[in-house]
């Protein structure tokens, strides 16, 4: 992301319902399909500014990773020298088997291949291991957003499950979430892109970097993570979640 787009995650993140209920829905996920033990090891894949590591930090050991400036120095902030980790080309630095947790929040979109990264997931992980990541979900919401954020692509959930094969992955839960503001977001976007075509302009302040009213926010964000437990197969969602535990 270019260094602009921390700013603005570093201001509205901690109390977003997209973001406060995304960290939230993960750490529930993580409590419920592998309670962590103060010995277990997390790593955080595109950490961004360290939020949802800083919060798992008081039930494991954790670790961050990230390849831009700008998050790393963030990071240096909140960590110790020892827990921030910069990818070296393709590979993590730490050897195979060495971690309990991998998680990656909203960072799959963002890497040309996807598939070499979960391998990488399936080698740093020990058997019973747990893998967590959220991607952003349905190409019809495709908009500027995502092109200013560099993301290559959007996800279905066939996609998704593709890259957890079975042969090394148990798939414990692979759902859409957000899905009853998909309208919305559905709608805003287009009348955005059609501002772009007429030769409007896109408006100066995104609604992804707006704070909603307070009650608004908390209602969002409480649909966001009751809705990420349902086993209802979801046909759509902004978002989707999923959680994949390491084969032996």
């Amino acid at each position: 992301m270019d260094a602009a787009e921390y700013d603005n995650l570093e201001r509205v993140e901690r109390e977003h319902w997209y973001y406060s209920g995304k960290r939230r829905l993960v750490r529930k996920w993580i409590a419920r399909a592998r309670p962590p033990q103060p010995t277990d090891l997390l790593l955080d894949c595109g950490a961004g500014t360290g939020l949802f590591a800083e919060e798992m930090a008081a039930l494991c050991r954790v670790l961050v990773l990230d390849d831009h400036e700008e998050s790393l120095r963030l990071l240096r902030r909140r960590f110790r020298a020892d827990q921030v980790l910069h990818l070296s080309g393709d590979s993590v630095p730490l050897a195979a088997g060495a971690l309990d947790y991998v998680t990656a929040l909203d960072v799959l979109e963002h890497v040309p291949d996807d598939g070499a990264v979960v391998r990488e997931f399936a080698r740093l992980l020990r058997p019973g291991g747990l893998a967590v990541v959220t991607v952003p979900a349905s190409q019809a919401l495709w908009s500027e957003w995502d092109v200013v954020l560099h993301h290559h692509r959007r996800y279905d959930r066939e996609r998704l499950r593709g890259l957890f094969p079975a042969g090394s992955w148990e798939i414990v839960h692979a759902n859409y979430t957000n899905v009853l503001v998909y309208p919305g977001v559905w709608f805003v976007r287009k009348v955005r892109e059609l501002r772009r075509r007429l030769g409007l302009g896109y408006p100066t302040v995104r609604t992804e970097d707006r704070m909603p009213p307070r009650w608004i926010n908390a209602l969002l964000r409480a649909s966001f993570v009751r809705l990420a437990f349902t086993r209802v197969p979801f046909p759509f969602g902004v978002s989707l979640v999923l959680v994949a535990r390491r084969r032996g």
